[in-house]
């Protein structure tokens, strides 16, 4: 199971006169986690280095700025690896001490920084979606409406054409349950769709529900 933090955490290690100030927060993407480094940076605009790690699938990302290659953002990612993250950036800010660290004692100030940081961190489990489509007769929109309702599922989009076609989404765990229910209740007349086809070939003109 992965997680993501419920509010970003922070901690600060000072190690032979240098100060490493880490943050962790939830961060969604390559380009907000850009964002905050610029945020960061005009924050401490006497600071050695802000390096960071972000650690959200295909737009992962680590950046030592300036310090060694591979002493900084690498192991902070590897932190955040270690600890089952997803869509989480760590971030520390250092100011030079004058005495220098060496390549090892780097990636341990760094590595410190971030796992001290995440000790305080709220973590919360991400619960994976899975989206369904389906289509009915108009006669039968209400029951499955109704029956989404029960669930407790989020109707994402609805069609109206020479059926009634919907677009949900709920916790991947539930849908194999919900799936056989409305195929029952449907009695042959509701038909499954390709819910990624759908939402591709519906994205501009659905209306949500």
């Amino acid at each position: 199971m992965s997680f993501s933090l419920a509010h970003p955490a922070h901690h600060e290690l000072v190690i032979k006169k240098s100060r490493f100030i880490a943050c962790v927060e939830p961060v969604a993407g390559r380009e907000a986690a850009q964002t905050r480094v610029a945020q960061l940076k005009a924050e401490h605009p006497d600071a050695a280095h802000v390096c960071w790690a972000l650690l959200a699938g295909g737009q992962s990302a680590a950046n030592d700025d300036g310090e060694p290659g591979g002493t900084a953002g690498r192991p902070m990612l590897e932190v955040l690896r270690h600890h089952d993250l997803q869509g989480v950036m760590a971030s520390v800010v250092r100011y030079f001490g004058g005495v220098k660290l060496g390549a090892g004692g780097l990636v341990r100030a760094y590595t410190e920084a971030v796992a001290q940081a995440l000790l305080t961190a709220e973590k919360i489990a991400l619960i994976q979606q899975a989206r369904l489509a389906c289509s009915v007769p108009y006669a039968l929109e209400g029951w499955v409406r109704r029956e989404l309702d029960l669930a407790q599922v989020e109707l994402q989009a609805v069609i109206h054409g020479s059926e009634v076609s919907m677009l949900f989404a709920l916790p991947e765990t539930g849908a194999p349950a919900l799936t056989e229910r409305l195929s029952e209740g449907g009695r042959g007349q509701l038909l499954w769709l390709d819910a990624k086809e759908f939402a591709e070939t519906h994205k501009d003109n659905a209306h949500h529900a």
